[in-house]
Parts: C-alpha cells; structure tokens; sequence
C-alpha cells in the first residue's frame, strides 16, 4: 500500500486514515498483526483489502467480530454496537478456579480497607503467597478493566498497589473481583449514533490511599452516553486539601479531553467545546482564578496549565450534582444502586 494514501495519527501510532475526494473517511487500525477497516462505503473496504493483499499475506475474516479478545456484536436495526470480553472473561475465571465461586454484586466491598499493613509478616504467611498468582490474576483483571470495564477501575486500582508484596487480605480482594466478574460476564459497552461531543467527568477521593495518604483521582469520558476513556490512579503528590485533590485531577482530565479533541478533530469529527464535569464548586473556581491565593501557591506548577486551557476556551469545566457523577465509582466503593446508577450514566450494560 502507498504510504501516500494513509496518514498516520499524530495522536495515535496504531490509528491510520484517508481522506478520499467526495470528503469521505477510510479508517484503518492496526495492532501488530491485528487489523480493523472502516468506512461508509463497502466498495472502498473492498479497494483497501485489494490494495493490501497484493504487499502483504493476508485473512480476511469478513465483517469485524474479534479484535484484541474483545468481541464486537451489531444490532443494525437499532444502530448499536457493543464491545464485550465474555470470552476472555471466563477463561480468566476458568485460569483461576473461579467459574463456581458465589457472585457478589460490587467489585470491592467497603469493608476492605486495603493498605501495606496488611502484607506478610510471619513466615507462614510469606510461604502460603509465595504459591498465590497474585500477580498474574491482577494483571488479567488490568486488560479487562483497560478494554472493556470501566467498573473495574477503582478495584483493579487498589489491589495493584499490593503488586510487589501482597498480603492474604489483598489476595482475598481480588478473588472478590473475580466474583464480581463471576456474576457479570455479559456486562458491555453499548455505542450508539450520536451528534454529542466528548464529555468528561471528574472526582477525587482526598487521602484514601491509606498508607501515604495521597489522594485518588477519578475521570470517565463519554461520547453520546457511553464512556470511551477512563482511568483511576493515585496522584503523584500529597494534596493538602479536597479541593486540591479535585483541582488535580481536573488537570488530568483536561490533558485527556485535549489529547481526545485532538484526535477527532483529525479523524475529521468536527467536535464541540469538550466539556468535564466536577462535583467540587470550589475546585473549579480555582480553574477560573487567576489570583494566586496564599492558600494555593504550593500546588506544584504543572497542575496550573489547566487555567490557561480554561482562559482560551477550549475546555469548558462545569458543576454536576455528586449523584449525576459517574466519576463517582472511580475513586470508592458504591452501595449497589449508586454503582449501577454510575454504570448507566456511561453506557455500561448488561
């Protein structure tokens, strides 16, 4: 294939795409030797197939069902699309001895209360970990979250901490994950046809990380109600109060609602004014001031920058009521009915 018919992302290596005269789009995506085409018209797939099939030996597996062990289902007469990993799902129940443990219905119960105090410390104890495959369950339990299961984010976040010394009760945790997954193998992302642009939310857990008392940050992005980003992690530094825990990870946020708005701009989506949302009013009083407050001056400069992309309106951050923020399920432990309320604000079906 000429190299002058595709252009590579700049914001995606594994993203390629061509502008044909009439306007239209052709996509193609590829993953070592995974590939997925897409355009309007079957003709120019058809065109792209022949094109590639005469540089390179290739399958042609007919219309998308499997890529990266997410399978893709179509409902063409509702115009959805839904991206489940069933299959990956219970064979990672199967690899664990999990396929008849009793399902619960969250992914981490509020009576864990993680932390490094509860790693090893009698002999007995280091012996019996030594035989538990923490690591590689809490790694299969990272591709399902990254792909597919944004529900996973904060559990699969908590237990990952305990990576390099994990304790009976961390081991016991994630055998609570795989029970939720026990119970919720059918859960998927529904995509629809939309003319909304991306949105993004936001939350912060100030101090729950017990140990350096660091705070967690939390935020999903959505397009026409069904998330297609998201993340959980600890900040990097210490914040001193809840709204500079907030005001931190709206700058995390905000660098991914540009990197996203970049993206679609170039895969000609015309998009709107990204908007994120955040439960904390304070917070984002702070992204609207330009008067460095006594209070605010020790917040490390680099989580400044979002002033200066708020100034020049690229990103709109707006408030939201705590029970309409899905972000919410990011960064704690839900009762069930707020969980399943966070799950349908972004799409997550089961």
């Amino acid at each position: 294939m000429t190299s002058h018919d595709f252009k590579r992302s700049s914001f995606d290596s594994c993203v390629y795409f061509k502008k044909n005269n009439d306007g239209s789009f052709v996509y193609l995506l590829l993953y070592v030797d995974d590939m997925l085409i897409a355009a309007k018209d079957k003709g120019e797939i058809r065109k792209v197939k022949a094109q590639l099939s005469e540089e390179f030996e290739m399958k042609d597996l007919g219309p998308a069902k499997k890529i990266l062990g997410m399978e893709i289902l179509r409902d063409r007469k509702t115009s959805k699309l839904y991206l489940s990993q069933k299959g990956y799902i219970e064979k990672l129940l199967c690899r664990f001895n999990m396929r008849s443990a009793k399902p619960v219905s969250t992914p981490l119960a509020a009576h864990f209360r993680l932390s490094s105090t509860l790693s090893p410390q009698s002999d007995d104890e280091i012996e019996y970990m030594s035989h538990v495959p923490y690591s590689s369950a809490v790694g299969s339990l990272m591709y399902a979250m990254v792909c597919s299961r944004p529900d996973l984010s904060y559990a699969v976040s908590a237990v990952s901490r305990y990576m390099a010394n994990p304790g009976k009760e961390h081991w016991k945790a994630v055998q609570w994950i795989l029970r939720y997954l026990r119970g919720t193998t059918d859960v998927c992302l529904q995509f629809g046809r939309t003319e909304d642009g991306v949105v993004g939310y936001v939350d912060a857990d100030f101090a729950g990380d017990l140990d350096r008392r660091r705070s967690l940050t939390g935020y999903v992005f959505t397009i026409g109600g069904c998330a297609i980003s998201w993340k959980a992690t600890l900040q990097t530094t210490v914040a001193l109060s809840t709204t500079e825990a907030e005001y931190m990870t709206i700058t995390e946020a905000c660098k991914e609602a540009i990197w996203l708005k970049g993206l679609f701009s170039e895969l000609n989506e015309d998009l709107q004014i990204s908007t994120v949302f955040c439960d904390s009013q304070s917070a984002i009083f702070l992204t609207k001031d330009q008067m460095f407050h006594e209070r605010t001056k020790h917040i490390d400069v680099r989580y400044h920058f979002v002033r200066d992309i708020i100034a020049r309106g690229d990103i709109v951050v707006s408030k939201i009521s705590t029970h309409e923020n899905p972000a919410d399920m990011m960064t704690k432990s839900l009762p069930i009915t707020k969980f399943e309320h966070c799950l349908d604000l972004v799409g997550v079906h089961c």
